[in-house]
């Protein structure tokens, strides 16, 4: 049996007390997660939900959207989470684009929720809070008959442009993508992870979220994300491995008593979202001496993990985001799809049975989406010799001025060397001469300035004229999606309506 919950069966036969969910008072073991997926699945069951039907959930982190999760598995339902930060309507649409059946939520959005015409169960904080208040009497069902390429869940990318692409997962996608992680970050039933990112997101769930528990491994789940909770937590339950999106990792390291915790347990952090700051690596690397940064790449449509750096290379290969997987193969490939030698930029593209064979009832978008057999991700970078790969840009990021290509990685990357500037984003804006010109937009260090002279010496001193960002916009936060990439697009927006309503760029936080 392939279902999600077999590997939770295995050890809760073989080792039944051994512990496997914390959440805050909550302690299970791997007999207490058998007993209460399976029994979400006996309710799922009687409420006349069946194999191939979708199941969705609008839910904040807790052990009520694992048991969900992996009781669809277990009858064979498609598993559907849904981004809870959406507004009501593009939840609407993606319920009607997915042919959901059944919606669970917490209760605390059944505002946003009102009507989205699908029966819909709340559940109230309390009961997604201890999933054994979800228990039922009477045996559970047996688990359904499912194969490698069935789908167990669909997740819909962020869709930071147009309407969002939903993206099926088949059975065999998570299992070869487990066997990836399992040799990459050598995990073991030893393995205590943190999970803080949210369970929609392959960042929570997948990386590498409940692979923890194929190998008989603990998880410590909060159901939301706080810097300080997560430097205790690391600390009292010894900790070995977390993801952690730029802003949750900025976060972490700015708290002003880290060094009075504990992390002799922690062995690496996963980096996620975008390609991260070189400084922000070595800031990590004096923060944690025992564990190591993990820079990694990788997609929604190859449920992430693509690249993940190599111990001890980090600082050879600082600004790479590693080598592929186990499973993975990377190619480089012009607009016309033809491979590119190291060392040129042009798409990354992906091939291997951890990939996505499309998107859910899209074939143009699918048709788009790959050269032959190899998944275009719409991401630029280069391979160099040895196989490391380097991120340039989004092909959507490009700030094309004046006939030249700026990336707006490499503005960023000298926005971070500047001592006041905490995060940043480089965007390109229309511009009447030059067709776009690049602007800064910063979130500045606790109780640091910064002006536009300043930046511009900055920048003047180590990038291009026609690459130095023509104005400085202050943020007190960088709009973000749930992989921490940030929203650029939110970011010309509303540059682009304070302009038009006559409001100009200015160095007091917005």
């Amino acid at each position: 049996m392939i279902n999600l919950t077999s590997f939770i069966r295995f050890h809760a036969l073989r080792t039944p007390e051994r512990e496997a969910l914390i959440y805050g008072g909550l302690r299970l073991s791997f007999a207490d997660l058998h007993a209460n997926m399976t029994s979400m699945a006996g309710h799922l069951a009687e409420a006349g939900l069946r194999r191939g039907d979708v199941i969705a959930v609008c839910m904040r982190n807790s052990p009520a959207f694992y048991d969900l999760a992996f009781a669809a598995s277990h009858i064979g339902a498609v598993f559907l989470p849904l981004n809870y930060r959406l507004a009501g309507e593009e939840m609407a649409w993606i319920l009607d684009h997915a042919g959901a059946v059944r919606l669970f939520h917490d209760t605390e959005f059944a505002e946003t929720l009102r009507g989205i015409d699908i029966p819909s169960t709340g559940l109230d904080p309390d009961t997604a809070r201890d999933s054994r208040l979800l228990s039922r009497n009477g045996p559970a069902p047996e688990a359904a008959e499912v194969s490698p390429e069935d789908v167990f869940r669909l997740m819909y990318t962020s869709g930071t442009t147009d309407r969002p692409k939903g993206v099926p997962h088949s059975y065999a996608n998570f299992y070869w993508k487990c066997m990836d992680q399992t040799a990459v970050l050598n995990m073991s039933a030893a393995d205590r992870l943190l999970v803080v990112g949210p369970l929609y997101h392959v960042g929570g769930f997948d990386l590498p979220g409940i692979n923890v528990w194929h190998q008989g491994g603990a998880i410590v789940l909060h159901r939301e994300v706080d810097a300080g909770a997560v430097a205790a937590t690391i600390a009292a339950e010894r900790i070995t491995g977390a993801w952690l999106a730029p802003t949750m990792t900025n976060g972490l390291l700015a708290l002003p008593d880290l060094a009075g915790f504990d992390f002799s347990s922690l062995q690496w952090v996963i980096g996620g979202g975008e390609r991260t700051p070189e400084t922000r690596i070595l800031e990590f690397g004096r923060a944690f001496p025992n564990a190591r940064y993990v820079d990694a790449y990788g997609l929604t449509e190859t449920v992430g993990g693509d690249t993940m750096m190599e111990a001890c290379r980090e600082l050879e290969k600082i600004g790479s985001v590693g080598r592929p997987t186990l499973h993975v193969e990377i190619s480089i490939r012009d607009d016309e799809g033809k491979d590119l030698e190291a060392g040129r930029e042009g798409e990354i593209c992906l091939r291997g049975p951890k990939i996505t064979r499309g998107y859910w009832r899209d074939p143009e978008r699918t048709r788009e989406s790959f050269f032959g057999e190899w998944f275009r991700s719409g991401d630029v970078g280069y391979l160099d010799a040895d196989g490391f790969l380097y991120l340039t840009d989004r092909r959507k990021d490009m700030i094309l001025s004046g006939g030249e290509n700026i990336a707006s990685s490499e503005i960023e990357r000298v926005l971070y060397e500047h001592g006041a500037v905490h995060e940043a984003a480089a965007i390109g804006i229309p511009d009447p001469r030059w067709g776009e010109r690049p602007v800064a937009v910063v979130v500045t260090k606790p109780g640091a300035s910064l002006d536009y002279a300043e930046l511009e010496r900055h920048c003047r001193a180590r990038l291009a004229g026609f690459k130095t960002p023509k104005e400085l916009h202050l943020r007190k936060e960088l709009p973000r999606n749930p992989s921490g990439k940030v929203l650029k697009r939110v970011l010309r927006e509303e540059i682009l309506a304070a302009a038009g309503s006559g409001v100009q760029p200015s160095n007091r936080p917005a």
